[in-house]
C-alpha cells in the first residue's frame, strides 16, 4: 500500500533513519519488564484514601523519556514506569489549556468551551467557575490539596485562582511561559510582566531560582509539614521542558557532545525535571507516604519540535491532531497496584484522571453528572479491559476552515472544513486542517534542510480534508484508509455530529488592554472587578471603571535592575 503523505525523495530519507524498521513493539523500548519471583505478596485493599501526587510536564514530547529509546537520559522516569504501570495507548490534548482544563474537570474542551486555543494573559476568560474541580472534590473527601508550577487556566478575576478552585496552596506561574529564573513573561512587545505567584500573592522575593527545582524544594516542604496519616493531593505542574530553553550549566555539560543546539538545552532541562521528580519521590519516602501513594505522571501534550522536542517515530508535533500532538508519556507508579511491572495498552484519556482519582479518594461523584472521564483503575491496577472505547480529540469550530473541506465532503452530515478529531476503537478520523503533519527523525530537529520542512506541502496532503487511519495497525499514520473505507467515515462523522450537538459556544473573548502588568505593579494578575466581569465575560471591551489603576511609571526600570541583579546571582544560560 501506498505511503500517501510521503515523496519519494522523504520516504527514502526517513529509511536511512530506520523509520520504517523502527519496531513499535521492541522490547527494549516499551516491553514488560519481568516480575521479581521474591517481590512481595500483593498490597491489601487501601487501609484508607491514598496519597496522591500528579506530575504533569509541559512540552515533553513522546520520544523524550529513556524508556522510549531517548537519548536523553532519564533514570527516575524510566525506573518509576518499570516498577509500575507504562501508559502506551495514553492520549492527552495537543495544547496547554486544554489538557490542562480537562484534567482538571474531567470534561471534553467542547463541554467547558475552551476548545480554541489557549487562555490567553490579556483574555477576560478562566476555567468556567461552575465546573467542580478535582481538588474540590478530593477536599470534600477529607484532602489536604496543594498546587505547584503551571496554572494556564485563567486569573482574569480573583476567582479563577487556583486558591479558589479547590487547592489549599499555591506556587507557581498564571500564564503560560515564563522565564525560568527571572520569572517575567512577555505577551507581546512591551508588555511583560512578574509572573510567580505565592497563593494570591506575588512572589518577588522567589526571582532567581530555577523554577524546576524551586517547585521541586516546595513539594518537598509540603510533604515535610504535613501529617502522612492525612491524605494529600499535590499537583505538581512542571514548566518544564517549555520554552525558553533553559537549564543550569551542570545539566547542559552532559550533552556537550550533541551537534543540535536547541536539542542539548531541552535534554538538560528534561534530565533536570527528572532528578526534580527522583526528589520529590524520595522525599515521599522519607516522611512516610510512599507505601499508600500513587504517583501519576504525565506530558501535557506532544513536544514541540522546532525547539528540541521530539515525537519520533510519531507523526505531527505540538498543536496538531496527528499522534504526534495528542499521544501522552504516561505511567502510574504505586505500591497499591495489584499487577505492577507491565504495560498497559488499555485506552486512557487525560479526562480519565478526574473520576478515577476521586474514586480511588473514595469521593463523590454523583453530584457530577455528565463527566467524559472514566474511571480507569482497574484496568491500571488489574489489568482490565478499559472502559472507554473511544475519545474525542477535538471540534474547534474558530479554527482557519480548511480551504478544500465542504459538507459535500461529508456525505451531507459534517462539514469537513471544520477542524476535528475522534477515535473509536482502532479507528481515527481527522476533518479540516489537522496541522503540520511530517515525520520528524530526532537529532534533526533545527537542521534540517530549508526543503524538507514543507515536504507536506510537495503532495496532494494539503488538498484534502478528511484522513482515516487504523491507529492500532499504523500507529505512524501513514496510510490513509478514507477512500478505502468510506463507510467508517461516515460512521465517525456521525459520532462527530452527536458530539457537536452536546457543544457549548466557545469562550475567546478579546484582549482587554485592563490586564496590562503596568496596570498592575508590573506583574500579572488579576485585574477585573466584580462589577465589571459579566460585560467582560460577553464582550472583552474594556470598560470605564471608576477603579482604574494608574499606570506604573517604574515598573519597567524596576524590571530591568531586577533581572540584571538576578543574572549575576544566578547561573543561568
Amino acid at each position: 500500500m501506498a505511503v500517501y503523505a510521503l515523496t519519494g525523495f522523504s520516504l527514502v530519507s526517513l529509511l536511512s533513519f530506520g523509520y520504517l524498521s523502527w519496531d513499535w513493539m521492541k522490547p527494549s523500548l516499551v516491553a514488560d519488564v519481568a516480575t521479581d519471583p521474591m517481590e512481595k505478596s500483593l498490597p491489601p485493599a487501601f487501609a484508607r484514601p491514598p496519597h496522591i501526587i500528579f506530575i504533569l510536564t509541559d512540552d515533553q514530547g513522546y520520544h523524550d523519556v529513556g524508556y522510549h529509546g531517548s537519548d536523553i537520559q532519564t533514570p527516575t522516569l524510566d525506573r518509576l514506569a518499570a516498577e509500575g504501570v507504562k501508559l502506551e495507548n495514553y492520549y492527552i490534548q495537543p495544547i496547554c489549556t486544554p489538557s490542562r482544563s480537562q484534567l482538571i474537570t474531567g470534561r471534553y474542551q467542547i463541554h467547558t468551551g475552551l476548545q480554541h486555543s489557549i487562555i490567553r494573559p490579556r483574555q477576560p476568560n478562566c476555567l468556567p467557575l461552575d465546573q467542580v474541580t478535582l481538588p474540590q472534590k478530593l477536599q470534600e473527601a477529607g484532602y489536604s490539596t496543594h498546587m505547584v508550577g503551571k496554572w494556564h487556566l485563567g486569573f482574569y478575576k480573583k476567582e479563577c485562582l487556583p486558591t479558589r478552585r479547590g487547592f489549599d496552596t499555591f506556587l507557581g506561574s498564571l500564564t503560560g511561559n515564563v522565564d525560568y529564573y527571572t520569572y517575567d513573561n512577555c505577551d507581546g512587545p512591551g508588555v511583560c510582566g512578574y509572573d510567580l505567584h505565592e497563593g494570591e500573592d506575588v512572589a518577588w522575593d522567589q526571582s532567581g531560582k530555577y523554577s524546576t527545582l524551586l517547585y521541586a524544594q516546595r513539594v518537598n516542604k509540603i510533604l515535610a509539614s504535613h501529617n502522612p496519616k492525612e491524605p494529600i493531593f499535590i499537583y505538581v505542574a512542571f514548566q518544564a521542558v517549555h520554552t525558553p530553553l533553559q537549564s543550569p550549566k551542570e545539566y547542559i555539560y552532559r550533552y556537550r557532545s550533541m551537534g543540535n543546539v536547541a536539542r542539548r538545552k531541552y535534554a538538560a532541562m528534561v534530565t533536570c525535571m527528572d532528578e526534580a521528580v527522583k526528589n520529590i519521590t524520595w522525599a515521599l519516602k522519607k516522611y512516610g507516604y510512599y507505601d499508600n501513594s500513587v504517583i501519576v505522571f504525565s506530558t501535557d501534550n506532544g513536544g514541540q519540535t522546532f525547539s528540541g522536542g521530539s515525537n519520533w517515530p510519531l507523526r505531527g508535533r505540538k498543536g496538531t491532531y496527528w499522534e504526534g500532538g495528542v499521544r501522552g508519556i504516561g505511567f502510574v507508579h504505586s505500591p497499591l497496584i495489584k499487577r505492577k511491572r507491565r504495560t498497559s495498552w488499555a485506552l486512557v484519556h487525560i479526562t480519565d484522571w478526574y473520576p478515577t482519582l476521586v474514586s480511588l479518594a473514595r469521593g463523590n461523584l454523583s453530584n457530577v453528572p455528565g463527566l467524559d472521564g472514566y474511571n480507569v483503575w482497574p484496568a491500571i491496577s488489574e489489568g482490565k479491559e478499559s472502559p472507554r472505547t473511544e475519545i474525542l480529540h477535538n471540534i474547534d469550530p474558530l479554527y482557519n476552515h480548511a480551504k478544500y473541506g465542504s459538507l459535500e465532503d461529508g456525505f451531507g452530515i459534517w462539514n469537513t472544513a471544520v477542524q476535528a478529531s475522534i477515535r473509536v476503537g482502532e479507528w481515527k478520523l481527522l476533518t479540516g486542517d489537522p496541522g503540520y503533519s511530517d515525520w520528524i527523525p530526532p537529532q534533526t530537529l533545527t537542521n534540517f534542510p530549508g526543503s524538507w520542512w514543507n515536504l507536506e506541502r510537495l503532495t496532494d496532503g494539503l488538498r484534502k480534508s478528511v484522513w482515516l487511519f487504523n491507529i492500532t495497525a499504523d500507529p505512524y499514520e501513514r496510510y490513509d484508509l478514507s477512500d478505502q473505507r468510506p463507510d467508517v467515515v461516515k460512521t465517525l462523522l456521525m459520532r462527530l455530529v452527536h458530539y457537536n450537538r452536546t457543544a457549548i459556544p466557545v469562550r475567546y473573548p478579546a484582549e482587554n488592554p485592563r490586564a496590562h502588568p503596568d496596570f498592575n505593579g508590573g506583574a500579572w494578575g488579576p485585574w477585573a472587578s466584580e462589577d465589571d466581569t459579566e460585560e467582560w465575560e460577553g464582550t472583552g471591551e474594556p470598560l470605564k471603571s471608576r477603579n482604574k489603576k494608574k499606570k506604573c511609571k517604574i515598573c519597567k526600570l524596576r524590571s530591568f535592575f531586577r533581572k540584571l541583579n538576578t543574572r549575576l546571582m544566578s547561573n543561568r544560560i
